[in-house]
């Protein structure tokens, strides 16, 4: 079991942190050895260089954990010593977690958000659970249904999920991008259009598959909600789901008044978000490996994370191996 963690002592620097042994667990609680962690992209980069309001160091970002479970308290329930689970907790990279299994309110995010993986399913892959976790969450949030047409906009991690679930749930998906790798991926996942932002004739092409019923920001670009206003992307009750962190959101009234339409904000993820992602993905109808950009030895953080704050275009989905 490797007692160490991540944190950030200042802006852009990473560095190892001694967590100590783990304590013996509590009656409900489970000690989660870590094999594998998985990188958040956008949060975890916004943190490292102290953008959209965070600035406090030293601190810890992350929330995707794939261990097994090495001891457990005796009045736990559902696990049992040896399974392969997924943590969610903010906590950080971290080579071990206990978590009180006690609270197990399946919709709420403050749950313990420890979950069980499937026979049949690759545990490694496993560790992106969370991004994907937030995106399945967001989708549901805003009621996308069948036959809804979806623009995700951004083809990073986020918004390769989010395209994802909303076709999962029956949606007809459009994702847009910069980079052409991305948009490969998307179209292999099974997004039924992928267009390129740099094209000519990119926002005709745009227009004429919308108004769009929801309109993803997994970009975070500043001027998406004044260009959704002045091309009439936005159908009549449609949502902006802002999965992007931003600062500041500027939008026009009209947009929205006059559409009924609204904006919403998602936030992490719950262990129903959690249970219905792992059924898709033993559908294979949502699917993580094609995301899987770089799996690397838990050592080598150091020069991911230097890609992470310097060539960021470079990364996709990480994996961190725990092995000893």
């Amino acid at each position: 079991m490797r007692n160490i963690g991540i944190h950030y002592p200042a802006r852009g620097e990473m560095a190892f942190y001694d967590l100590g042994s783990p304590p013996n667990p509590g009656p409900t609680e489970l000690l989660i050895k870590t094999r594998y962690s998985g990188i958040t992209n956008g949060t975890e980069r916004h943190a490292f260089l102290a953008e959209h309001l965070w600035s406090e160091f030293p601190s810890r970002h992350g929330y995707q954990h794939v261990g097994q479970v090495e001891d457990l308290g005796n009045r736990v329930e559902g696990f049992q010593q040896g399974d392969w689970v997924f943590f969610g907790r903010y906590v950080g990279h971290r080579g071990w977690n206990i978590q009180d299994v006690a609270h197990a309110e399946p919709r709420e995010y403050s749950s313990h958000l420890c979950i069980r993986i499937p026979d049949g399913l690759n545990p490694k892959y496993c560790a992106l659970l969370g991004v994907a976790g937030v995106s399945m969450r967001g989708m549901r949030r805003c009621r996308v249904s069948a036959a809804q047409k979806v623009w995700v906009a951004g083809a990073g991690l986020i918004g390769q999920f989010a395209a994802q679930a909303a076709r999962a749930l029956g949606a007809h998906v459009t994702v847009t991008d910069i980079n052409d790798k991305r948009l490969a991926v998307a179209r292999e996942l099974g997004a039924h259009r992928v267009l390129s932002a740099s094209d000519s004739n990119y926002m005709s092409d745009l227009k004429a598959a919308g108004p769009y019923d929801c309109i993803v920001d997994a970009c975070g670009l500043e001027t998406l909600f004044l260009d959704i206003w002045e091309s009439n992307l936005l159908a009549k009750g449609g949502v902006i789901c802002a999965l992007a962190v931003r600062t500041k959101t500027v939008f026009h009234w009209s947009m929205l008044h006059g559409l009924e339409a609204s904006i919403e904000v998602s936030c992490h993820f719950s262990l129903d978000d959690l249970r219905i992602l792992l059924h898709f993905l033993q559908l294979g109808i949502i699917r993580i490996e094609p995301l899987v950009s770089h799996v690397v030895p838990i050592d080598e953080a150091p020069t991911i994370y230097r890609t992470l704050r310097d060539r960021p275009a470079e990364l996709l989905g990480v994996l961190f191996d725990w092995s000893e």
